[in-house]
């Protein structure tokens, strides 16, 4: 018998039932231990976050 994928209604429930790591929103705000200096640039950066390029600024 050849081998069917699961319904994604089991992958969707298998992916919510499984255990991820908290991921904190952007901000200086919610980090807990910002750094002394913050401007634009890194607030850009940190809201680009995990994206492969940073923003162009």
């Amino acid at each position: 018998m050849k081998h069917m994928p699961a319904p994604a209604s089991d992958k969707k429930s298998a992916l919510l039932n499984k255990k991820l790591p908290h991921i904190r929103d952007a901000g200086r705000d919610t980090m807990s231990h910002p750094p002394k200096q913050w401007d634009k640039t890194d607030e850009a950066g940190d809201e680009s976050f995990p994206a492969s390029d940073p923003a162009p600024h």
